[in-house]
């Protein structure tokens, strides 16, 4: 994951400041929630107009567009100073933890 995160930053027309009131990090921000926002589109459109039977050209799409996640999450990541493979591993911590607590349903981030 910290090999892609390293790579993705070649594709970034700004350069990570350290200061998160900026176009380059807002940027970033506003791509991913258009980046999820595509996805979920494009399931939406399945689910309405195809039954939500998913053939390997949809398939396709959908992965694309969650690559575009991906490089937004690692680009955030890269901002914040933090590497996506910690990401990653605090975000498998969280969930073990919310398991073992019989918490994965629920509400709230701290759970």
């Amino acid at each position: 994951m910290n090999e892609y995160q390293e790579k993705s930053k070649e594709y970034d027309l700004f350069k990570a400041t350290g200061n998160y009131n900026t176009v380059a990090f807002v940027e970033k921000v506003l791509g991913l929630v258009g980046e999820a926002g595509e996805t979920a589109d494009k399931i939406k459109k399945i689910l309405r107009d195809k039954d939500g039977v998913i053939n390997g050209e949809d398939k396709l799409e959908i992965v694309k567009e969650l690559g575009d996640v991906l490089w937004y999450v690692a680009s955030i990541a890269r901002y914040l100073g933090v590497s996506l493979e910690n990401v990653a591993n605090l975000n498998l911590e969280k969930l073990e933890g919310r398991k073992k607590r019989n918490l994965l349903h629920g509400e709230g981030d701290n759970r």
